[in-house]
């Protein structure tokens, strides 16, 4: 009986655990017994049945870590389900259900909107693992400024712009924590080390650096207290708190005019950021429409 007959063989909740499990190994990097009983709310042996089939359907995925107590992950890993790409990543960030908290910290719990840019799951699968393991990893990088590079990043967490997916990175060939389109990476490369001190998240000040802004209806607007229905502001205003990191993509996103004499006239815009003080020093906001840079005469 072949892999593809074994499943259609099986139930169905036999099969969604079973698939959990794989997405397990494959984006997380191990299971272990408990993760399935938490999951799924089963019994642990019955979490140990389904390891046993999944290990027997897919001998080359899985192996048993003594030291760890747990699966693990096989560099010979071929899924034996279909996944889509969507679903994955509603997994990796929401969790649809998942009653384990692993992937939230990994992930940071961002919404997803449908995309037309879509990652490779084996290079989102091999980025993430490195995240969960705090693992450098090498990568064939295609830049628009410099075109292909070899780099070594050590990637701490995925952000999703609503346009694209990134891997928020220590990038050791500039020396500085970027952000990594992950549609533009190939060829990753786990390297057996630990992360330097100086490339962990909390030395990340824009990762680390949280932004408060207030948002208001645009002032070209007729009519400000549609808008203020529209977000449920409060007092005028929308208060909001973002990581620098991301801010000036989730403006960008937002379709917030951002330049500091509300200037920018598209029907797209229905809000300004009152204070562009605010975000001084937040190099994302080079992405936030119609923003410049203040210069430090406030009259």
């Amino acid at each position: 009986m072949t892999p593809s007959e074994q499943l259609s063989s099986l139930s169905q909740s036999q099969r969604d655990r079973l698939a959990f499990v794989e997405l397990r190994l494959w984006f997380m990097g191990d299971i272990r017994r408990q993760d399935i009983v938490d999951r799924f709310g089963v019994q642990s042996a019955a979490a140990s049945r389904d390891l046993a089939i999944y290990k027997e359907l897919a001998p080359h995925n899985i192996d048993y870590d003594l030291k760890a107590k747990s699966y693990t992950y096989q560099d010979t890993f071929k899924p034996i389900f279909e996944h889509a790409v969507q679903r994955v990543l509603t997994w990796l960030t929401e969790g649809f259900g998942d009653g384990s908290t692993v992937a939230r910290p990994v992930l940071g719990g961002l919404e997803i909107p449908v995309s037309i840019c879509k990652p490779s799951l084996t290079v989102l699968a091999a980025l993430t693992r490195a995240i969960s393991a705090r693992r450098p990893v090498t990568i064939k990088y295609y830049s628009m400024s410099s075109g292909e590079s070899e780099r070594v990043i050590v990637p701490f967490a995925l952000v999703d712009t609503g346009l694209r997916w990134h891997t928020r990175a220590f990038d050791r060939k500039t020396g500085e924590f970027r952000d990594f389109v992950v549609t533009r990476i190939e060829n990753l490369v786990f390297l057996n080390e630990e992360p330097k001190p100086n490339e962990l998240p909390d030395q990340d000040f824009q990762w680390t650096r949280v932004v408060e802004l207030d948002l208001v209806p645009h002032p070209r607007l007729s009519r400000p207290e549609i808008i203020e229905m529209d977000y449920g502001m409060q007092d005028g205003a929308l208060k909001v708190k973002l990581r620098a990191a991301i801010a000036g993509y989730t403006l960008h996103k937002w379709s917030v005019d951002c330049s500091a004499d509300h200037s920018l006239r598209g029907h797209e815009f229905r809000l300004w950021l009152k204070d562009h003080w605010a975000v001084y020093g937040v190099k994302s906001m080079l992405l936030a429409p119609g923003y410049e840079i203040p210069t430090m005469d406030r009259g």
